[in-house]
């Protein structure tokens, strides 16, 4: 062959090469800021229609400070239409994400079809509902109040804290309480995977009713056929994060669990057709998507719908805890976003805590079934996690770090992307409640322990709010 035509040949191969490779390079790094502006949207229409909050304060402080969302920020722009009850992100004029507000649905981002189904009545306006009767308010002490001050204290430099609010209760009664400048007793936050807690009792509850046990299979019809690796993964393998699904949570914007999120109007579904990548139950890994598959079978096992949904957990949870700032969002097919799109006011988040200390009885009802909080505090594997909580009861090396910085073996805590936590101690009768946009590595995890061993200290020291169980 003449030189000069093999010479042609490897060039026009050489630019069919690249022309692929720019050409993947650049659908993904689309993916990438698709996923971006949909972070935009979504985070800003929750806090601007559900929680009421200022959204350029809460775009500097929340969304900004993500790793990725500063380079997008220079073309990125975000219009809040308080009319439509919509926000629309876009980045240089060419990638477009929207978010919508529904009534007592919160927001979801919508991917090219509108939103089904109807709204219904916002938490704090269903007619006929007792409101909760009040927290009992114990007097402040000097003491609390210092650890209080310290939690809410920002360093000289970033990353800041940025607590927003702080609630403690010892044996159901208030003992502590603050909120940043724009938040108050009855601001809904998101709660991000505080969720998981929140799917845990609705699962809990599901059991105590006999439609589910954590023992069975799965109800997923895609994992029907007996020769499909997946079929027998379990209810417990999906609340304990061992189903060995190839489910990958990074944050990166381009990981699974990203598209799964921001990307998909049928979350569950993308979650469900992931394959495994390890035997179920052989491997801990921490992955949003066995919560989408879980929020599946709730949402199938009370009757299909978002609505259905909703008046279940304000029914069968909310209700008899007396919350009422909760709203649950959802996506496009009516499924919540169990995983991290649950919102409550911290009172409402300390009296969901209650309930775990409690072991599920509430004013002598029983909402969980017997022995379902030893369950979900329970270590898995090796791991410091039980189902839908963090636990100190096990031999893992952050759980024995947690125990020397003064946080006891029996103490469990959700916990939620940018600080948002609520610790369990069943040994002193406190559930402490701390939520913020934390970016630092941990989302403070050191103030936190701090908090937990200076109110620990308080308790021993002060004889208020009645006997510690």
């Amino acid at each position: 062959m003449n030189r000069r035509i093999r010479m042609a040949i490897f060039v026009v191969s050489a630019s069919c090469a690249m022309l692929v490779v720019c050409f993947f390079l650049l659908r993904r790094a689309t993916r990438g800021i698709r996923v971006g502006t949909a972070v935009v949207s979504h985070t800003l229409c929750s806090g601007v229609f559900v929680s009421g909050l200022d959204p350029d304060a809460l775009y500097a402080e929340a969304v900004k400070p993500i790793p990725g969302q500063a380079t997008l920020s220079k073309h990125l722009k975000y219009d809040v239409d308080r009319k439509s009850r919509q926000v629309i992100a876009t980045w240089a004029g060419v990638v477009r994400s929207r978010a919508v507000y529904r009534d007592g649905l919160g927001c979801m981002v919508v991917h090219g079809e509108e939103p089904k189904g109807a709204s219904v009545v916002p938490a704090g306006e269903v007619a006929g509902v007792t409101a909760p009767t009040p927290l009992e308010i114990q007097p402040r002490t000097p003491k609390l109040e210092a650890a209080i001050d310290q939690a809410f204290s920002e360093p000289s430099q970033p990353p800041y804290r940025r607590v927003k609010a702080i609630v403690i209760l010892r044996n159901g009664k208030l003992v502590g309480e603050r909120y940043a400048a724009g938040y108050g007793p009855d601001t809904p936050i998101l709660g991000y995977s505080l969720a998981k807690s929140v799917t845990n009792a609705l699962i809990g509850i599901l059991v105590r009713e006999k439609k589910l046990t954590v023992t069975q299979r799965a109800p997923v019809p895609e994992w029907n056929n007996p020769s499909d690796p997946r079929h027998n993964i379990t209810i417990d393998q999906l609340l304990r994060m061992t189903s060995g699904l190839a489910l990958e949570e990074s944050d990166s914007g381009l990981d699974p669990v990203s598209r799964m999120l921001f990307l998909e109007s049928d979350m569950a579904a993308y979650a469900q057709r992931a394959p495994l990548q390890t035997a179920p139950g052989s491997k801990w890994d921490y992955t949003s998507g066995n919560y989408l598959i879980l929020s599946r079978i709730i949402r199938d096992a009370v009757g299909g719908h978002a609505e259905d949904v909703v008046e279940f957990a304000r029914k069968e949870l909310f209700g008899p805890l007396g919350i009422t700032t909760a709203t649950i969002e959802f996506d496009a097919t009516g499924t919540p976003v169990g995983s991290i799109y649950v919102l409550a006011s911290a009172r409402d988040w300390a009296r969901f805590g209650m309930l775990y200390l409690n072991d599920g009885v509430v004013d002598g009802h029983r909402i969980l079934p017997e022995g379902w909080v030893d369950y979900s505090a329970a270590p898995t594997l090796a791991a410091d996690y039980g189902a839908g909580f963090w636990t100190n009861r096990g031999s893992h090396g952050d759980a024995a770090a947690r125990l020397e910085a003064g946080m006891p073996e029996d103490s469990f805590y959700g916990s939620g992307n940018l600080g948002q936590r609520i610790v369990i101690i069943p040994s002193s009768g406190l559930v402490i409640v701390r939520l913020g946009l934390t970016h630092s590595p941990g989302f403070d995890i050191r103030g936190l322990l701090r908090l937990v061993a200076d109110t620990r200290q308080w308790r021993m020291d002060s004889p208020v709010a009645g006997k510690t169980p």
